[in-house]
C-alpha cells in the first residue's frame, strides 16, 4: 500500500456542501470577500469586452424605468379627468379618457420590450463571463501540482467551479441590471412625489429609518443561524455519504441503529437551525410591510385632508399613493442586490484565487526549473538508464521522509523496492515523475537531469500501474486506450488478453463497448485493476511503474499477469512497488528502504542468505 502524506494522517476530510447547498462551499446571505474592491475590478476586466453591451443594456434600463415611473402620473390624469367629468354637467371625455388608457397601454408594452431587452442581453454577457471562467478554470486543473491536491477536497475545488461559479452568474445576470433599474426607480419616484407634494414626501420618508433599523436586526440574528444551517447541513451530507460509502461495512458489524441515532441528531440540530434561520428571513417582509403600512395610512390621511383643502387633486393622491406603494421595492432591492454583489466578490475571489494558483512549471520556485518549451530532448532515443543521487525530499521541510537515496538503474533492470508502510516507496516514484521537486540531489536518465525535460516528455517515458485503480466514464475499450489514444482495435484486445481481462470483457453483452460508470462500480476492484494493466500494456513506454499492480487480483491471476508482464519488461527499466514480497523474486534487484534509505540491496537469493531486514519481512509473510 502506497504511504500517505503524513500531514493528513488521520485527518477527517468533511465532503458535504458548503455553504449554498449541497453543491459544496456556495455563497449565503452577508458573506465577504477580503479585498473586496480588488475582486470587483479583476470582474470589471471580464466584463470589459462587452462594455457596448453593457452601455445598451444601461440605457434600456433606464428607459424601462422612466416609462413605468411616469404612469402612475398619467393614471392619476385619467382620474382626474373622470372626477372633473362626474361634477361637469358636459359629462365625462371618454375620448380624451380612451386617449389616455392607449397612451398607458404604449408606455406599458415599451417598457416590458426594454426590459426584455436588457434582461436577454445581460444574461447572454453573463453567460459568455462565467463561460470564459469556467475555461480558464478547466484549463488550471490540468496545470496545478499535485501538491495543490494534497491540501483541498473534492468538494472544494468542485464548489468553486459550480456555486462560486453560479454566484457571479447569477449576480451578473440580474444584480447589475436590478441595481441600475432600481436606483433610476428611487430617484424617479422621489422627483414624482416631491413634484406632488413636498409634505406627503416627507412623512412617507419618515418610515425609512424604522424600516432600515428593522431590516437591520433581522439580517444580524439571521445570518448566525443561515450560517450553523450551513454548517449542519455539511454534516448531514457528510454522514450520508460516508453511510453510502460504507453501507456494507455497516451492515456486517450490525451498526444500522448507530448510523440511524446519528443521522436523527444531526439532522435534528438541521431542523433547528433551518427552522430558525428561515423563521427569522421570513419575519422580515410582515414587518417591513407593517412599518410600510404606517407611512401609507399617515399618507393617506394627510392627502385627504390636502384634498379637502384643494391642495392636491384626487388623481395626485391617487398616484402619490402608488408611488408610496413603489417605493420600498427597489429600496428592498438594492438591498438584496448589495448583499449579493457581496456574496458575488467573495465568490469570485477564490475563484479568481483559483485561476491565479502558480501552474505546475512554476509552482516549486526552483533555480533550475525550465518553461517546458525551451529543452527538445529526443526521448525516442533514450534507453532508460535512471539514477538517483543522494536525493532528498520531504512533505514539510522538517519532516524528511527521502534523506539521503542513491541508486543506478541500468536498462532493462527490474527494480524491486520493498519495505514497510511510510518507508518512502511510493514517495520516490512521485520524485521520478516530478510530481514533487526534490529537497536536494538529483535524478536523471541516461545522464539527463529529469528537469531538463518538459513535464510532458518526462512522463510520456512512463507506463504506470497503481494499486487506486482509476476509471473515467466510457467504455472499456476507450479506458484501455487511455494508454495509447492511436492504438487499434486489435492492439486494444491484445493488451487486454495479455492483462488477462479479455475473458471478463467479452462475458458482457456490449464486449468492449461495455459502458462503464463514473466510479467503475459495475466492475469488481480485481477487474477495474486488470484494465488498468491493460492500459499500462497498451501504452508500450520505455519505463515502467508498478505500484501493488497486482493486489486486487487473485493468486491464479497474479501469475499469469507476472508471466505477461516478463515479456512487456523485456528492454524496459521497470520499477516494481510490492509488499507481497513473492512476487518480486525474479527482480534484478531489491531496494529494501526504512524510513526513507536504502537499508539493503541485492537479489533475492543474496538478500534471505544475509538474514536481515528483507529476509525478517519475506519470512514474516509465512509465518
Amino acid at each position: 500500500m502506497a504511504e500517505r502524506n503524513n500531514r493528513h494522517v488521520g485527518q477527517r476530510r468533511r465532503r458535504g456542501p458548503g455553504p449554498g447547498g449541497p453543491g459544496g462551499h456556495g455563497m449565503m446571505p452577508g458573506e465577504k470577500a477580503t479585498d473586496f474592491g480588488g475582486t470587483m475590478k479583476k470582474l470589471l476586466r471580464y466584463l470589459r469586452p462587452h462594455s457596448f453591451k453593457l452601455a445598451v443594456v444601461f440605457i434600456f434600463a433606464i428607459v424601462s424605468t422612466v416609462f413605468s415611473i411616469v404612469s402612475p402620473t398619467i393614471l392619476g390624469d385619467a382620474t382626474d379627468t373622470i372626477v372633473e367629468g362626474l361634477m361637469s354637467p358636459l359629462g365625462i371625455d371618454f375620448s380624451a379618457l380612451l386617449d389616455t388608457i392607449i397612451l398607458l397601454i404604449c408606455l406599458y408594452v415599451i417598457s416590458f420590450v426594454f426590459s426584455f431587452s436588457q434582461s436577454y442581453i445581460m444574461a447572454g454577457v453573463s453567460q459568455k463571463v462565467t463561460y470564459e471562467l469556467r475555461e480558464k478554470m478547466s484549463q488550471k486543473i490540468d496545470k496545478l501540482p499535485v501538491s495543490y491536491f494534497d491540501n483541498r477536497t473534492h468538494g472544494q475545488i468542485q464548489s468553486y467551479m459550480i456555486n462560486d461559479i453560479e454566484t457571479i452568474n447569477q449576480s451578473l445576470s440580474q444584480s447589475i441590471s436590478q441595481i441600475i433599474t432600481s436606483a433610476t426607480m428611487i430617484v424617479g419616484i422621489l422627483i414624482m412625489m416631491i413634484r406632488i407634494n413636498l409634505l406627503m414626501t416627507i412623512t412617507a420618508l419618515i418610515v425609512l429609518p424604522l424600516s432600515a433599523l428593522a431590516i437591520k436586526l433581522i439580517v444580524s440574528r439571521s445570518q448566525v443561524q443561515f450560517r450553523k444551517q450551513q454548517d449542519d447541513l455539511s454534516d448531514v451530507n457528510g454522514h450520508v455519504e460516508e453511510m453510502f460509502d460504507g453501507h456494507t461495512v455497516i451492515k456486517a458489524f450490525n451498526r444500522e441503529e448507530d448510523s440511524i441515532e446519528k443521522f436523527d441528531e444531526i439532522n435534528d440540530a438541521l431542523y433547528s437551525s433551518s427552522w430558525k434561520s428561515q423563521f427569522l428571513s421570513g419575519m422580515m417582509m410582515p414587518i417591513t410591510n407593517f412599518i410600510g403600512n404606517l407611512g401609507y395610512v399617515a399618507v393617506c390621511i394627510l392627502g385627504g385632508y390636502l384634498a379637502i383643502n384643494g391642495s392636491v387633486s384626487i388623481g395626485n393622491i391617487q398616484s402619490f399613493i402608488q408611488y408610496v406603494r413603489s417605493f420600498n421595492q427597489p429600496l428592498s432591492q438594492v438591498s438584496q442586490a448589495a448583499n449579493l454583489l457581496q456574496s458575488t466578490a467573495a465568490a469570485a475571489e477564490r475563484v479568481f484565487d483559483f485561476i491565479e494558483e502558480k501552474d505546475e512549471e512554476d509552482a516549486f520556485g526552483t533555480e533550475n526549473e525550465t518553461s517546458d518549451s525551451k529543452h527538445h530532448i529526443d526521448i525516442s532515443q533514450l534507453k532508460g538508464q535512471v539514477s538517483f543521487n543522494h536525493v532528498r525530499f520531504g512533505y514539510s521541510k522538517d519532516e524528511p521522509v527521502i534523506k539521503d537515496f542513491s541508486f543506478d538503474a541500468k536498462p532493462g533492470d527490474r527494480v524491486a523496492i520493498v519495505g514497510p508502510t511510510g518507508a518512502g516507496k511510493t514517495t520516490i516514484m512521485k520524485l521520478l515523475l516530478r510530481y514533487y521537486e526534490l529537497d536536494g540531489g538529483s535524478i536523471t536518465i541516461d545522464g539527463h537531469d529529469i528537469k531538463d525535460f518538459s513535464r510532458y516528455d518526462l512522463r510520456e517515458m512512463f507506463g504506470m500501474v497503481l494499486q487506486d485503480s482509476w476509471l473515467f466514464s466510457g467504455t472499456v475499450e476507450e479506458n484501455i486506450k487511455y494508454g495509447r489514444q492511436d492504438a487499434t482495435h486489435d492492439e486494444v484486445v491484445q493488451a487486454a488478453k495479455d492483462a488477462h481481462i479479455h475473458h471478463h470483457i467479452m462475458t458482457q453483452p456490449s464486449g468492449y463497448q461495455m459502458e462503464v460508470n463514473g466510479s467503475g462500480s459495475n466492475l469488481s476492484q480485481g477487474q477495474r485493476q486488470l484494465v488498468t494493466i491493460a492500459r499500462a500494456l497498451l501504452s508500450d513506454n520505455p519505463i515502467l511503474i508498478l505500484d501493488e499492480a497486482t493486489s486486487s487480483v487473485d493468486t491464479r491471476t497474479e501469475k499469469l499477469i507476472q508471466k505477461a508482464m516478463l515479456n512487456l519488461m523485456e528492454d524496459r527499466t521497470c520499477f516494481i512497488i510490492a509488499h507481497r514480497l513473492s512476487t518480486i523474486k525474479d527482480a534484478d534487484h531489491i531496494l529494501v528502504m526504512d524510513h526513507g534509505d536504502i537499508v539493503e540491496q541485492g537479489t533475492h537469493e543474496s538478500l534471505i542468505a544475509q538474514d536481515g531486514f528483507y529476509a525478517k519481512l519475506y519470512n514474516s509473510q509465512f509465518e
